[in-house]
């Protein structure tokens, strides 16, 4: 075989193995987009099984001032937003991105108040699991700052 004909052999190969697995990437995106909204859905209908189901075994809330470590102390404290009938808040991923390795994503959005006006923003972190599932591994939002018009005009000036 030429050495030239390797070449181009070698070339083919690596610009299918960088299709493929940009096909994948993008197949997993989809898939973290799906499963973020099916974790958010667990809130709206008051499934707190569901929402548990989510949890990596060593998830981190940034909640308050210490973080929530580990599923269970998530789930405890969590468990107060499932129990009346109406969600006090909601969520929704705007944008996803996973590695190329496809090991880790991250999804972030908007959140909501129980009157449909955005209050915060979140950011999660998402890990695959040996099983092929993906689990949320860190949690965190920040508040939605609201500026008035007329401070907003003020600093225009």
């Amino acid at each position: 075989m030429s050495e030239k004909r390797k070449c181009l052999e070698i070339g083919l190969l690596l610009c299918f193995a960088c299709t493929s697995a940009a096909a994948d990437t993008i197949a997993d995106q989809q898939r973290v987009l799906q499963i973020e909204q099916a974790f958010a859905k667990t809130m709206a209908d008051r499934d707190f099984e569901a929402f548990r189901f989510f949890l990596d075994d060593e998830a981190v809330f940034f909640s308050g001032d210490t973080p929530l470590e580990g599923k269970q102390s998530v789930a405890d404290t969590w468990a107060a937003y499932f129990e009346s009938p109406e969600a006090p808040f909601s969520w929704e991923p705007e944008t996803v991105v996973v590695l190329s390795s496809g090991t880790l994503a991250h999804s972030s959005g908007p959140v909501y108040d129980a009157t449909g006006i955005e209050v915060a923003r979140f950011n999660s972190v998402w890990r695959k699991t040996v099983d092929g599932d993906w689990k949320v591994v860190f949690d965190k939002g920040a508040a939605v700052c609201r500026c008035d018009d007329e401070a907003g005009s003020e600093a225009a000036d």
